[in-house]
């Protein structure tokens, strides 16, 4: 399901084969590269959409269903999707997909078409091969020679022949030609014009480029095509030349076969064309060829990416700007010079290897090497390496550095995202047990008042852990995206050293710990908020008490350095992995576990600690010397002065009274259970409590009634809770009721929504009662708090 809804949201293009015929489906973006497969390839099995490429792709189909994952960048694959064979280029990744029973069902795949991307850099190779064999010629008929050689070989056509025009005469004559192995030279030979069809004749005249892919079929030829098939041609590409409105010279290439030219040939075509009519000029022949050379050169140097041409022992015959940018040469003279006197460091096995590959057999190489720039890790440099009809390499260079850490860094985020939904299933999976069990034993009538006792502990604590565990993630949900307020007030640090160790003592007792607490005699002062600085340390003493082993020690310390408040947590416990310590305040990194799993936890409160701390302008590191030998945390906060009316401050709880006057609630849910639970419970405080289940019925039984306090759930059916306190504060009867709010929202924006509507107070399910009835308490029949 996450797979398909992937697809479906996603940019890009991607597929999944599944079932055991491969059943293939795609998104919108990937029906683009399925040309005229599309739609009908919908479903079908995968063999029968691609069975044109079935034999290069089936190796990489059998690795992701034996549950190998493998990257292809720039695979070349002949493809039939328009109705003709085209070469296509394409970058994927296929990754197998797991069934619901655990084996593999099929694989998904997202693709990239890179066709365009490889097109232009052969466009882009092929123009500085021409241009570098053709620089060096000076007469024009050499030139031309050179260059429809060159054209042929690069595009493996038949036949390339270059015709001069004579329109007055309706003649043309072949100037040159050159032909591949078994086709006739037609060079030297007359033809008339009016031999060929008038419309392709028209469109040459008028400077437009004419492709033809089959001289029987195409209408411009079919009249004539006896003509073309005498001379061996079956389809051709004309590039003319017009020059004062007439046309003087027509390049051609000619195929023995029917052929599907594609936009690359006419593109190559052209660019030698523009080279070849300086040929049959006069003086400013030599000029254009100049310009057009020009015109290359500043291709070259405005690349962005490196490149280079090494000869056969490795001289540096030609580098761009980028490429001396991108090794980080300096201006030191570079072309002439042994590649490797300049850098030495490189690997010679690998480039030695390639470069040999390319020489011997005249077919690009790609590779990857380490460069070594003296920072603290190398650069990855990515070598594509191409034959030049010199006998030397080119090779263009970039540096992938950051796209190789960048993935490397999304694999391991998205590892430890997989590990902590699995952890965050098994948490909240885990107190749910004893809660379902507690729950069939009370419904068994049969539970004598101890083992009541005993079970209605046990829902409690397992329903508390389950709290936690929610407020944890809702605490770095609010901290990472910058929606927590702090506090701003002076706090002395032994008073939060104190809060916080008073908050896990019961772990710490459960679990036999001797705790030493150490705290300067001279007073040290922080700026911030009490609750979140407590939160830090019971955090880090909590993180203590887990992963140490019963009977262990735990110290904490606070003293001052400098401008600093230093608070030190170590423990003698199971300790952290020396390579785990760079990422261990990293969202969702936890410690590998015991196979009983004891510690628990999610991972996240590390994370949360150093961003808490960080929102008071401090910092936390951790220590560890080796597993088992226990861990430090420090957490360095700046120290302030208070002033002098504000040095005696301390926080003290308020005491309710144990004695107070039974109040009239008004208890408002949807949920039946938990409202009746809620009243059994204040009912058993001794106070006088009505329920109603809907808005409407609430506010007939309070304008009757009349209660002292109202409990309402805010997400109501007929009219939400914020409405009702509203029209509740409207009544005379219930403008001073004590409003609060009982509900599962717990944002800040929650709670400012429930201040505005009228709400005193707001508590967040599972309630907690002691908090609840300590308020309640503090309440009279006759003194009602309002809203402010």
């Amino acid at each position: 399901m996450t797979v398909v809804r992937l697809m479906v949201d996603s940019h890009f293009p991607m597929f999944v084969a599944w079932g055991p015929q491969l059943a293939f489906i795609y998104n919108d973006q990937y029906s683009r590269i399925m040309g005229n497969k599309h739609p009908a390839a919908f479903g079908e099995p995968f063999q029968e959409v691609w069975q044109e490429i079935w034999t290069d792709i089936r190796p990489i189909v059998k690795k992701a269903l034996a549950g190998e994952a493998t990257f292809h960048e720039n695979m070349p694959l002949v493809v039939d999707r328009k109705g003709f064979p085209e070469h296509a280029w394409f970058t994927f990744c296929y990754s197998p997909i797991e069934a619901a029973s655990g084996e593999i069902g099929g694989m998904f795949c997202t693709v990239t078409e890179t066709t365009a991307q490889v097109l232009s850099e052969r466009r882009n190779a092929f123009q500085l091969r021409l241009t570098d064999s053709l620089s060096p010629i000076a007469a024009p008929s050499e030139i031309v020679s050179s260059a429809i050689r060159i054209l042929g070989q690069e595009l493996d056509v038949s036949r390339v022949l270059f015709s001069e025009i004579d329109e007055d005469e309706r003649s043309f004559l072949i100037r040159q030609d050159w032909t591949q192995k078994g086709a006739s030279s037609v060079a030297g030979f007359y033809r008339h014009l009016d031999d060929f069809a008038s419309d392709i004749i028209t469109d040459l005249t008028l400077g437009h480029s004419v492709v033809v892919r089959n001289v029987v079929t195409d209408t411009r030829t079919a009249d004539h095509a006896s003509v073309y098939e005498q001379a061996g041609i079956q389809a051709f590409i004309a590039i003319p030349l017009v020059k004062s409105g007439k046309l003087r010279i027509v390049l051609q290439l000619h195929q023995n076969r029917p052929y599907h030219w594609t936009d690359l040939d006419l593109q190559l075509t052209q660019d030698m064309a523009g080279r070849c009519w300086s040929a049959v000029e006069n003086a400013r022949a030599q000029a254009e060829l100049r310009a057009q050379c020009d015109r290359s050169q500043h291709i070259f140097d405005s690349m962005t990416e490196g490149f280079a041409i090494v000869d056969a022992e490795w001289r540096i015959l030609q580098i761009n700007a980028a490429g001396l940018r991108i090794s980080e040469v300096s201006d030191t003279p570079v072309k002439g010079r042994n590649f490797w006197s300049i850098w030495p460091e490189l690997s010679h096995e690998t480039l030695e290897t390639c470069h040999g590959d390319v020489m011997k057999l005249r077919q690009p190489v790609t590779c990857e090497q380490n460069f070594d720039f003296g920072r603290e890790l190398p650069s990855i440099i990515e070598l594509r390496m191409y034959p030049v009809p010199e006998g030397g390499v080119a090779i263009f260079y970039r540096d992938v550095t950051q796209r190789k850490r960048i993935v490397e860094r999304l694999k391991e985020a998205d590892q430890r995202k997989d590990e902590f939904l699995a952890m965050l299933a098994h948490e909240l999976r885990n107190p749910l047990a004893p809660i379902s069990a507690a729950a069939d034993l009370l419904q068994s009538r049969q539970v004598d008042p101890a083992r009541a006792q005993q079970t209605s502990e046990i829902i409690s604590r397992q329903v508390n852990h389950m709290t936690s565990l929610v407020d944890d993630l809702m605490d770095v949900s609010r901290v990472t995206r910058g929606l927590i307020s702090l506090a701003d007030e002076i706090l002395d640090a032994e008073t939060v050293v104190a809060a916080a160790v008073e908050q896990v003592r019961p772990l710490i007792e459960a679990r036999q710990h001797e705790i030493e607490v150490q705290v300067v005699r001279e007073q040290i002062w922080v700026k911030g908020d009490r609750k979140r600085l407590v939160q830090v340390l019971s955090n880090l003493l909590n993180n203590a008490a887990k992963y140490t082993p019963e009977g262990g020690r735990i110290r904490i310390s606070a003293e001052a350095q400098g401008t600093d408040a230093v608070f030190v947590v170590s423990d003698n416990g199971i300790g952290i992995v020396p390579e785990l310590i760079p990422s261990a305040f990293e969202l969702f990194t936890q410690a590998k576990r015991s196979s009983d799993r004891s510690p628990g936890g999610l991972g996240i409160g590390l994370a949360l600690v150093k961003r808490l701390v960080e929102l008071h302008g401090g910092n936390v590191d951790a220590e560890s010397q080796a597993t088992g030998e226990g861990s430090v945390f420090t957490v360095r906060l700046p120290r302030v002065q208070p002033e002098s009316n504000a040095a005696s401050h301390t926080s003290e709880m308020n005491q309710g009274s144990n004695e107070s006057s039974a109040l009239k609630i008004l208890v408002v849910d949807d949920n039946k259970d938990a409202a009746d639970m809620l009243a059994m419970l204040l009912e058993a405080a001794g106070h006088d409590v009505s329920v109603e289940h809907s808005s409407e019925s609430a506010l007939t039984r309070a304008s009757t009634e009349v209660p002292d306090v109202c409990l309402l759930d805010i997400g109501l059916p007929d009219m939400d809770g914020n409405e009702l306190a509203r029209q509740l504060r409207a009544q005379p009867g219930t403008s001073k009721s004590t409003l609060i709010a009982v509900t599962g929202y717990g944002q800040e924006r929650d709670r400012q929504q429930t201040t505005a509507a009228g709400f005193a107070h707001h508590f967040v399910k599972p309630v907690n009662v002691s908090e609840l009835m300590s308020l309640l308490a503090s309440l009279s029949p006759q003194d009602q708090s309002s809203p402010g």
